[in-house]
């Protein structure tokens, strides 16, 4: 079956960077487009990035556009997600999202069939 395991969270500083792994298992990798989501606590989990089957296409939410970078490499069947610039609001459980497709830009919860279970960033002030 389909399973999708994000690793990298952690607590950084303010300012600070981490890098977030999503490795994919079950699944033609490369047939699927790809996306990071986040639920800040006690909210609603919102969309972050998104990126096409091949790569050639991103898309960003404005709140981390121009700090974060969405990747992916098809070879090894994980995308990535490249935080910098860090703030106290991007505080959250980070998902990792999969849905069958050749399209791009899909940033509704509810585009994704497949999930991962999350990891925890925290960052402090």
């Amino acid at each position: 079956q389909v399973q999708l395991v994000e690793s990298g969270g952690g607590l950084v500083q303010a300012g600070g960077s981490l890098r977030l792994s999503c490795a994919a298992s079950g699944l033609t990798f490369s047939n699927y487009a790809m996306a990071w989501f986040r639920q800040p606590p006690g909210k609603e989990r919102e969309f972050v990035a998104t990126i096409s089957w091949g790569g050639a296409s991103t898309y960003y939410a404005d709140s981390v556009k121009g700090r974060f970078t969405i990747s992916r490499d098809n070879a090894k069947n994980t995308v990535y997600l490249q935080m910098n610039s860090l703030k106290p609001e991007d505080t959250a459980v980070y998902y990792c999202a999969g849905r069958w497709s050749f399209g791009s830009n899909y940033i509704r919860l509810d585009d994704y069939a497949y999930w991962g279970r999350g990891t925890q960033v925290t960052v402090s002030s």
